[in-house]
């Protein structure tokens, strides 16, 4: 997930509490084009703790996943329609 989909996942949580970004932003010691920027991806960098904060204030969490991509070995095997082997 990047920038922009957390962006409009804060969006939409905050749309569905009804409350501005003027609201959201008071509280948390941001500004309402931070809120702004957040939400539409233009935001070139976001520190962790605003970030963490943004997401408690309407119940979300941040979630670190490993993304593991695929092997060449992995990819052909899928194309082959087999799994694993040499």
């Amino acid at each position: 997930m990047d920038l922009s989909q957390i962006g409009k996942r804060l969006r939409e949580a905050r749309t569905a509490t009804g409350r501005s970004q003027e609201e959201v932003a008071r509280p948390l010691g941001m500004s309402r084009a931070t809120i702004s920027a957040i939400e539409n991806g233009t935001v070139n960098e976001i520190g962790i703790r605003k970030l963490m904060a943004l997401c408690s204030a309407f119940g979300l969490e941040l979630n670190v996943v490993a993304h593991v991509r695929p092997t060449l070995r992995d990819l052909r095997n899928e194309a082959d329609g087999t799994r694993g082997g040499t």
